[in-house]
């Protein structure tokens, strides 16, 4: 008999209470998981209930899967010799879910044993600041406010066009506003003035804060704003006490992995993201 089993808990506080220790502990791998619950737990009211499920072994916590809707499952925390057991539960608790990220081996797994017919929509490689650089470019860099908000809609609605078409739509400009109310960092690079890139962080969850999105619209690209603008939110995210600071860089875009490296970022890990084919 087969000791693994599965529980799906139904609040966040349940889940919480079975993993905090294991996903703090390693909190450069789970970042998504960490970010994500954090939000959900600083503003439950605008937040989908999101699906968690913890693998158990002989009664110990092995791993667990974590879906915040609309997004697909994250697999960070999913033990291989789970995968078959997590597609069982998660296709009858969760059966509308579009797809799975994470670590590639992990999610390529997952994705495989459904048996679902897929296509991989993201390549990313996970980086981690060893000391940061920050590029001598024109201009200044300043955090935003409510006054950016409209801004900051356009912005990441284009970014999610151009980068990750496939995603549902969100209320952006609400999303928007509780991320600043919520004291998230949002740093723009100004010439004269004039916002020409921006770049998120997380606050620091464990020590860690993840960097994204990166966006700077292509009117002003290929002058180092993007890289400028980087550093600028890494520097707001030590400043607030972040010991891990990552980012996530698509595979397709050998620029972007490039100027994260010249501003102190090394490779960790490469990711893959999945959804299903309707």
């Amino acid at each position: 008999m087969d000791p693994m089993d599965a529980v799906v808990h139904v609040t966040l506080e349940s889940f919480d209470a079975a993993t905090h220790e294991r996903l703090t502990a390693d909190p450069v791998r789970n970042t998504v998981a960490l970010t994500s619950l954090d939000r959900i737990r600083r503003s439950p009211a605008t937040e989908e209930a999101p699906i968690l499920i913890t693998f158990h072994d002989r009664g110990e916590v092995v791993g667990s899967l974590v879906r915040t809707p609309p997004w697909p499952f994250q697999a960070a925390d999913l033990p291989l010799d789970a995968v078959e057991l997590a597609v069982s539960v998660a296709g009858r608790v969760d059966p509308d879910a579009p797809g799975v990220t994470g670590p590639r081996e992990r999610s390529e797994a997952f994705a495989t044993a459904t048996g679902k017919e897929c296509r991989e929509t993201l390549a990313t490689r996970q980086y981690r600041l060893t000391t940061l650089a920050p590029p001598a470019v024109e201009g200044t860099s300043r955090m935003a406010t409510e006054d950016d908000v409209e801004l900051l809609v356009a912005w990441r609605e284009a970014f999610v066009a151009e980068a990750v078409p496939e995603a549902p739509p969100a209320p952006a400009a609400d999303a928007m506003r509780t991320s600043l109310r919520l004291g998230q960092g949002h740093a723009l690079w100004v010439i004269d003035g004039t916002p020409v890139a921006w770049a998120a962080a997380s606050l620091p969850q464990a020590g860690m804060t993840r960097i994204g999105p990166v966006y700077t619209p292509p009117a002003h690209r290929r002058r180092g704003y993007g890289a400028a603008v980087s550093a600028a939110a890494t520097q707001w995210a030590l400043g607030q006490g972040a010991a891990d600071v990552l980012l996530f860089a698509d595979l397709t875009n050998p620029t972007s992995n490039s100027i994260y490296q010249q501003i102190g970022y090394e490779p960790l890990d490469d990711w893959a993201e999945f959804w299903w084919k309707h």
